[in-house]
């Protein structure tokens, strides 16, 4: 099939990529001219494991192409993706819908022949039928259709979960298009995917509901880490124990930092919005949000205990600054919040990421990016394990041992609190 998607961030370019790698014609279209330069060489703006080889491969295939171009790149297409950014409006937990309408503007202005327009950029419910009117002021109705069919994939883990996806979701209210869309994702399907089938509107809440009901597990589990630190009680055989229950399920019932990204901070408020229009209150997801914000308040007020709030000249350093391990994603990370604040109180801050530098530090006071693990751990006070990347996972702090001031606290819970006592190190887990 020719397919077009809109947009060449994290979710048009990797849909768009997998997409050519099942064997369609792809066009991937972005107004910022250098990015689609550098894509057209394999330069990837973004990190996400495996990304650059489907890119380079598809793209030497001809399956995959990149443009500038939006109105020619929509005539040739059968399929239009709107893959544009939705952020949460200034002053408002809304959600910013300029770029899904502009891009539904031009696309009308582009349409010659049946076109099936589909939304996977994840926007508040009836954002399809706006979409719709505005695309109905230029062409009349029968020459296209616009279909919800949002995006279920984790930062790091992108590749796998389109390739293997536990549901397609596709809302229409076109019975053509729903046979059509049904037909490309039929390689999906084969491997296991359920086929979900439904209107346009209750496609659009899937995917909010989805993303807030995974963000309530994360901070239940954190609130719950809260109460085992005070009664010497180790979260993971909490997580453990109640995981196990089918009904529950292990997965997102990991204690740590604040939840982040792309996607939880922003789906949350724009759900409890949509619900306010309605007049509906969704008491339990206002708290979710309340109980995430405040969580790296928490954790400072730990670091200020571990460290009998002596941080003033201490070196403290960090192991990981991104929201989670296997993407360069920086948006609603704790380090944000964590670092800024210890630096001010007059640490003097080093950070090593896989991922590299981040620009969100560089005017920092005292604030510097180790070239390695070791780099960052060498002399200091403090170490915070604060993404849980596999590079991390194998540190051997046995040859740190030496350095009896050293301390460890980890967010993660990765390591084994008993073994890293026995190396004569102190050391502080999320919930322990």
């Amino acid at each position: 099939m020719k397919l077009c998607m809109i947009g060449t961030g994290y979710v048009g370019l990797v849909s768009g990529v997998c997409f050519a790698d099942l064997g369609n014609d792809v066009i991937c279209v972005d107004k910022d001219y250098n990015k689609i330069e550098n894509l057209k060489k394999g330069v990837v703006p973004i990190y996400e494991p495996g990304l650059e080889e489907l890119v380079l491969k598809n793209h030497k295939n001809k399956r995959l192409n990149f443009s500038t171009d939006l109105s020619e790149s929509v005539k040739k297409s059968d399929i239009i993706f709107i893959c544009v950014g939705t952020p949460t409006k200034k002053n408002s937990n809304s959600a910013d819908l300029t770029q899904v309408y502009s891009a539904g503007k031009e696309i009308s202005k582009s349409i010659n022949k049946f076109k099936i327009i589909i939304n996977k950029s994840t926007v508040p419910v009836a954002t399809g039928d706006k979409l719709e009117k505005i695309i109905n002021k230029s062409v009349n109705k029968k020459y296209f259709s616009v279909v919800s069919n949002p995006e279920f994939l984790r930062e790091g883990e992108a590749i796998r979960d389109f390739i293997y996806p536990d549901r397609v979701v596709v809302g229409s209210n076109n019975k053509k298009a729903t046979k059509i869309l049904r037909n490309l994702y039929s390689p999906l399907v084969s491997k296991g995917a359920k086929f979900v089938s439904t209107n346009r509107r209750a496609a659009e809440l899937i995917k909010y509901a989805s993303n807030a009901f995974l963000a309530t597990k994360i901070t239940f589990i954190n609130e719950i880490a809260n109460l085992c630190e005070k009664i010497d009680v180790n979260i993971e055989d909490i997580s453990i124990g109640i995981g196990l229950d089918k009904r529950i399920g292990s997965r997102f019932l990991r204690a740590g930092p604040a939840y982040g990204g792309s996607c939880f901070p922003k789906d949350t408020k724009a759900i409890v919005s949509t619900a306010d229009k309605f007049k509906t209150n969704l008491s339990v997801i206002k708290s979710v949000i309340k109980s995430n914000k405040i969580r790296s308040d928490l954790l400072l007020k730990r670091v200020n205990l571990i460290m009998k709030n002596k941080i003033n000249n201490k070196t403290i350093s960090f192991l990981g600054v991104t929201f989670k391990a296997n993407t360069d994603d920086m948006r609603d990370s704790s380090s944000l919040k964590l670092i800024p604040y210890l630096s001010k109180k007059g640490a003097k801050i080093k950070y090593y990421d896989p991922t590299g530098f981040k620009k969100e530090f560089e005017n920092l006071k005292n604030t510097e990016f180790s070239n390695s693990i070791n780099e960052a751990i060498k002399g200091s006070d403090l170490v915070i394990i604060h993404t849980e990347w596999n590079d991390f996972k194998s540190i051997n702090f046995k040859k740190y041992s030496k350095n009896k001031k050293l301390i460890i606290y980890d967010m993660r819970n990765i390591f084994s609190p008993s073994k890293i006592k026995k190396l004569g190190l102190k050391y502080y887990g999320i919930g322990c």
